[in-house]
């Protein structure tokens, strides 16, 4: 059968939940089939993920396999999906997380195990379907699907405070979503005004003329459901208690997709919609980004729980993707795109390796640690990988990514920029002296002397995220000349305005106002 005769993004997206009925039939027990099942179907979606890969082509800035269906007809809702050269690794890399941890699982995940993996199997049908969505509507009930899985995850097997962070998580992002959707149905009425049929169809809404006064209105209400999910500064205090509470898999997929998702949204839908608002806010969002790179390096300098430092140089590392975006032109914009995929993989495995050590030793704190390297080779030198990917290590993948947003953000404001850079300083600052403090040294601890070193699954869920990690860094361009075309696109922002300086965005905003 002719793969491009299948409806394969439909097929991506809900295979996941083929999985539901096998699961309901099987005993909930532990030591049973059931994590073997899961693993099963997340790593069917991820190989059917990879067919989109000679599915693709390169080169053009349209959306590619569309797929478009009537659904509630009298509001112009469509189930209206395709991808680009911006979703296709997004899509690849979430079916591949997943995959992941579901692998991750096996062991630290033996209560109400066919309820966890029906949630997992869930969260991935959201995941997927956010970023194929091209329908306002079909986008926000799959950026909605999302919160109740994970609510779940975390509140039902992550630590102690799991309650209080679950909560905390649903109602920052409940109330950044409603705003959202009241400025979805605004805009499919502004389509109605100007064509007579009400739309949300992303392309409908793209042709709209938009007053500067509104495009601004819009640009907010959106920004504030993505700026609290990437977690951009000021709205990040969600964060640090969802992944300290949150189990493994769940750490996961909050750092690899749902991050990335915020992200996602403002170049989908932020910047194409509202260029001109993109490019009179820009300054002020670059400088929030900023102020998040440095808070969220200094944060996680002082913090006593592993995972919790690994949380904080999330949101350092967010800001940087952020800072690449609204710098709007092609370095910064290609190195926040690949640094959101290089931020999945490397703090990803941080999260993992963090899972596999607590699972040994049932703790976090980094003083409960110390010369762990004797006893734990290979975890060391799996941790240290991830490490200098976080870092920005040339020849890893964060190098290439970091390098291309400081890049741009040079090109559109200095000041920026040279901030931003004493954020990789101090990135690498509170991440070697953490592994100083966990694997070099005396072992201190008797607990530690007994500590064994990584089995074969857990080097296996591992090895594949090391190979991206190198395979990215030194060859790149294979990765960025797929969503060169639609950053291009992006560019011009829908008026064949080439926004590639701070004096053009300076001159343009200033005649819009």
């Amino acid at each position: 059968m002719d793969i491009n005769s299948m409806p394969l993004l439909s097929i991506i997206i809900f295979l996941p939940l083929l999985g539901i009925p096998v699961l309901a039939l099987m005993p909930n027990k532990k030591g049973s089939m059931l994590h073997y099942a899961g693993t099963f179907f997340t790593g069917i979606t991820f190989l059917f993920s990879l067919y989109l890969i000679p599915s693709f082509h390169g080169g053009i800035s349209g959306f590619q396999l569309v797929e478009k269906l009537n659904w509630i007809k009298p509001i112009g809702a469509t189930y209206f999906i395709g991808m680009d050269g911006i979703s296709i690794y997004l899509v690849i890399l979430t079916a591949f997380l997943t995959f992941i941890a579901s692998l991750s699982a096996y062991t630290a995940i033996d209560t109400r195990v066919k309820e966890f993996v029906i949630t997992l199997l869930v969260l991935e049908v959201g995941m997927i379907g956010v970023f194929l969505a091209l329908d306002l509507l079909l986008f926000y009930i799959f950026w909605e699907l999302i919160l109740i899985p994970m609510y779940l995850l975390i509140g039902i097997w992550g630590g102690k405070n799991k309650f209080y962070a679950s909560l905390k998580f649903f109602l920052y992002t409940l109330a950044g979503s409603t705003l959202m959707l009241l400025a979805s149905i605004y805009l499919a009425f502004e389509v109605k005004q100007q064509t007579g049929q009400m739309s949300f169809s992303l392309l409908d809404i793209q042709k709209l003329h938009l007053p500067l006064t509104i495009q601004v209105t819009m640009f907010l209400a959106f920004a504030l459901a993505f700026a609290i999910k990437v977690p951009f500064f000021p709205f990040h205090t969600w964060l640090p208690d969802a992944h300290t509470e949150a189990p493994t898999a769940g750490s996961v997929i909050l750092a690899g997709v749902l991050l990335k998702m915020g992200v996602y949204g403002f170049l989908r839908f932020n910047i194409p919609l509202f260029p001109d608002a993109s490019i009179l806010l820009a300054p002020a969002m670059s400088m929030l980004a900023v102020i998040g790179i440095i808070y969220g390096a200094f944060m996680a300098l002082v913090q006593t729980d592993v995972k919790r430092l690994v949380a904080y140089s999330s949101v350092s590392h967010m800001g940087f993707v952020m800072l690449g975006v609204f710098a709007l032109n092609e370095e910064g914009l290609n190195g926040a795109i690949i640094q959101m995929l290089n931020h999945g993989i490397s703090t990803g495995m941080l999260f993992l390796l963090v899972g596999m050590i607590y699972e040994r030793r049932h703790t976090r704190m980094i003083d409960e640690y110390g010369g762990i390297a004797k006893v734990m080779p290979m975890f060391a030198t799996f941790t240290m990988i991830a490490l200098l990917s976080s870092i920005a290590l040339p020849g890893t993948n964060g190098f290439v990514g970091e390098f291309l947003i400081l890049s741009g953000s040079f090109i559109s404001n200095h000041l920026f920029g040279g901030l931003a850079a004493l954020g990789v300083i101090f990135g690498a600052v509170y991440m070697l002296w953490m592994y100083q403090r966990v694997f070099l040294g005396k072992i201190s601890r008797p607990a530690n002397q007994k500590l064994t070193d990584l089995n074969f699954r857990e080097k296996w869920i591992l090895i594949p995220l090391v190979a991206l990690i190198f395979s990215m860094g030194i060859y790149p361009g294979y990765f960025i000349k797929t969503f060169q075309a639609p950053v291009k696109q992006l560019l011009i922002l829908n008026q064949d305005i080439t926004v590639e300086s701070a004096a053009v965005k300076g001159q343009i905003s200033g005649e819009k106002l």
